[in-house]
């Protein structure tokens, strides 16, 4: 079986995300495994992938989107032409992106069906994603199998119509990795509790900061890193003492020393439909203590570094301070690559069941 993994995005979990399923894939036997990025992605500019890459000139902005959209049925005869001579039996979608009709249309010219896997099934509280919820329904139509990310995102998919459940595949996400991170030891100072992601209000900085506000000064230092709009919830963050707000985007080889330097991450959202940051936390040993919303709650469940809170604060508060002075146990780290391998399994078993006779 040759599979091709595809992702158009350049920045964020999106080119990592479709890097590791791509590996997963090729590590199965019998299969073999390319994969599709953008050429501009921040992933390609660091050392090279475990699989081969098909490149694709994407955009820097709306004219740049608008122009390659205009020129979409030349754009489509040349993806053709050259995904023709990697002959793939199936294509997955690691993460909708909003040049994906260009992909669909050339696999459409070949005959190759294709999976696609959703992290989100509505826009998140305060995102500007219509078109991109518009074109994701329109990629779960056409799709022979869909992979759902945890059974909240999949029950909102079969509530709003576009998937048959004989389509669709629940599965957890699997640990990323982001380097070498070592095991969590003393340090002689305070508990250093880490927020890391896209700083949107939906995340519940809010929240954070009064859950905060109820804890002893000096117990915990504090760094909220990410990228997001300047907001009340972040000045409040970033008054209290022992926070530190980094607002800033952060490259991919600056994330493994961010969870090197954390003896926790928390998750204090609002609302969620399943959080890769908690996979790479749990992937790097450290505990994470999250809201008990949307899929996190399903997908934290038996995990022995997970501490899962109510959204109030003052529960939150109660439960970071339980954390701070408990021992936790040493979980056994989860292999990634071996979970990869899983997940990729697991889709290709589902589309066997899936596809017509």
């Amino acid at each position: 079986m040759r599979v091709l993994v595809w992702h158009w995005g350049r920045f964020g979990a999106g080119p990592r995300f479709a890097c590791e399923l791509a590996a997963g894939f090729a590590r199965l036997p019998g299969t073999t495994a390319s994969l599709s990025l953008s050429a501009q992605a921040e992933l390609l500019q660091g050392a090279a992938l475990p699989v081969p890459v098909i490149p694709f000139s994407t955009y820097t902005g709306w004219p740049g989107l608008l122009g390659r959209l205009a020129a979409a049925p030349w754009l489509v005869r040349g993806l053709a032409r050259r995904l023709r001579e990697r002959e793939p039996g199936l294509a997955v979608s690691a993460m909708p992106a909003l040049l994906d009709p260009l992909m669909i249309g050339a696999l459409a010219r070949l005959g190759v069906p294709y999976a696609t896997v959703i992290h989100d099934a509505e826009s998140h509280p305060g995102d500007e994603l219509f078109l991109q919820m518009l074109l994701q329904r329109r990629l779960v139509r056409g799709a022979a199998l869909v992979v759902a990310l945890s059974q909240h995102v999949a029950a909102k998919l079969i509530e709003q119509g576009v998937v048959r459940e004989e389509r669709l595949l629940v599965a957890s996400h699997p640990p990323f990795t982001f380097g070498a991170v070592p095991a969590r030891g003393p340090h002689g100072g305070p508990f250093r509790l880490l927020f890391f992601g896209r700083l949107r209000r939906y995340k519940g900085l809010g929240l954070l900061a009064a859950a905060l506000r109820k804890l002893p000064a000096g117990r915990f230092a504090v760094r909220v890193v990410g990228s997001g709009p300047a907001s009340a919830e972040l000045a409040e963050l970033a008054a209290l003492g022992g926070v530190s707000v980094e607002n800033r985007w952060v490259p991919e080889a600056e994330v493994a020393g961010l969870f090197a330097w954390a003896d926790a991450v928390v998750l204090p959202y609002r609302e969620a439909s399943q959080s890769g940051v908690a996979a790479a936390a749990l992937a790097a040993g450290r505990p994470v203590v999250a809201t008990s919303v949307g899929g996190l709650a399903e997908q934290l469940a038996g995990e022995s570094l997970a501490r899962l809170s109510a959204p109030e604060a003052a529960a939150l508060a109660d439960c970071l301070a339980r954390l701070a002075d408990e021992p936790l146990p040493q979980a056994a780290l989860v292999s990634a690559a071996e979970a990869w391998s899983g997940f990729a399994a697991e889709i290709l078993a589902a589309w066997d069941k899936a596809r017509p006779a």
